[in-house]
């Protein structure tokens, strides 16, 4: 009887229990994070600033401005500056694109009350015109702005192209007018010009470090070399090839610059034989490494067979080479001749004839290459394993799809795996083709 008595008790409110101890039990369990009693409620409002922050900082704005009216606390900390320094605007069309954008609403109210806190901001747009004009009137307002980061990022063509130059330009003034402390920069695909580099150099020359401006068909060569000659501070840099020149190379190898860390140069042609293409010499690529031993040069080629043919001839101090449309063996053949430095190549395709002699040119020339990738290319196991037994251990990466290797006498795929994993000193399989 005493015990049942003592059970009763135990799960039965005895007229003497206060609504304190109820209201302290609640914040005990509220302030333990990995306590679980589902008898009892976190008391969410009691959170730290700082934990509140982080969870905001995972919301989109839609949702904070949502979370910021649970109560005052999160309201407060919807107004925290540090909030605000990062942040991505998403304008599109809901007819026409997949993104969900920020609403009008709330841009302004950004503007408005934090416009001042913005550090780091990109703009996502679709290929809509009117998404694009939406952005650069945003930029348009962001007077009271410190930007460190600004990115331009169009999901697809032609977005920015299609607006106005003189729009755009005006847009992008007031940022690099009034910034003042711009370090990195990504303009892609935009009708950024030769004006708006000056006035961006005439105000950030000191902070600049990153500019990334491929496919701006109204920068000049004398644009960038404006850059060049007045961002001493400069230490990646990507633009299209036909930017490149060699006076281009000898103001970034000059003595009053930094040496520069990433030079990433995208080489396009739209339609065969559009496009001829300029040969860069010798002597100004060894300035440029002389001046920057440690730099990387990146280059994309998305060019068709027939238009390779400036491209190589000399030794060239290339380290990162993607081939995104198909390469003949012999421009392949020159790589291994001339591009000693190599240290990454990826090759799209190729054709139906074995790559193994080129190959293991490469293997015995580019002695810093540790990474490969082949596409839709042919080499036969015996070649590949011949390759990978050069390089060794130092190919950290190697993606070669199980249908572009040839089986032969000494070697079935099966042997294959087996011998390329005692020569990496790993376990190594080919990639498969993914089935749906």
């Amino acid at each position: 009887m005493k015990r049942a008595g003592q059970k009763v008790m135990a799960g039965t409110e005895t007229p003497g229990t206060s609504q304190t101890s109820k209201k302290q039990k609640t914040s005990l369990h509220g302030s333990g994070f990995g306590e679980s009693d589902l008898g009892t409620s976190m008391d969410w409002g009691s959170l730290p600033h700082h934990v509140i922050l982080r969870v905001f900082q995972f919301l989109t704005l839609v949702d904070r401005a949502r979370a910021s009216s649970v109560c005052r606390r999160w309201n407060e900390v919807f107004h925290i500056p540090d909030l605000w320094r990062r942040f991505e605007f998403e304008l599109s069309q809901p007819a026409t694109s997949y993104l969900k954008s920020t609403h009008p609403d709330l841009i302004q109210q950004i503007i408005k009350r934090h416009a001042d806190h913005l550090q780091y901001v990109s703009f996502k747009v679709d290929s809509s015109t009117e998404s694009a004009e939406a952005a650069c009137d945003i930029l348009s307002q962001l007077v009271n702005c410190s930007i460190k980061t600004l990115g331009l990022i169009s999901t697809a063509k032609p977005s920015f192209m299609n607006v106005s130059k003189a729009h755009f330009a005006s847009a992008l003034t007031v940022v690099f007018v009034n910034s003042k402390s711009l370090s990195s920069i990504k303009i892609d695909d935009t009708p950024l010009d030769d004006p708006s580099l000056k006035v961006l150099v005439a105000n950030n020359s000191d902070t600049l470090k990153l500019l990334k401006m491929s496919s701006c068909p109204h920068v000049s060569p004398a644009g960038i070399l404006c850059v060049a000659d007045q961002c001493h501070g400069l230490k990646e840099l990507a633009l299209n090839y036909y930017i490149l020149s060699d006076e281009l190379l000898l103001a970034l190898s000059s003595e009053k610059h930094v040496d520069l860390e990433h030079l990433r140069i995208d080489v396009v042609s739209e339609n065969p034989g559009q496009v001829q293409f300029h040969t860069i010499k010798k002597q100004s690529w060894d300035a440029l490494v002389k001046h920057s031993p440690k730099v990387n040069i990146v280059m994309y080629f998305f060019l068709y067979e027939d238009e390779f043919d400036a491209f190589f001839r000399e030794e060239t101090p290339v380290t990162h080479l993607y081939f995104g449309r198909a390469v003949s063996k012999a421009m392949l053949g020159r790589i291994g001749m001339n591009c000693p430095r190599l240290i990454e190549l990826v090759v799209c395709a190729n054709g139906l004839q074995p790559l193994d002699d080129e190959l293991i040119q490469i293997a015995e020339r580019c002695k810093n290459l540790t990474a490969m990738g082949l596409g839709e290319c042919e080499v036969t196991c015996r070649g590949f394993i011949e390759f990978v037994k050069m390089c060794g251990g130092r190919l950290t990466q190697l993606s070669i799809m199980e249908e572009v290797l040839i089986p032969d006498s000494d070697y079935s795929l099966d042997r294959l795996h087996l011998e390329v994993s005692k020569h990496l000193g790993r376990m190594w399989f080919p990639d498969m083709m993914p089935t749906w």
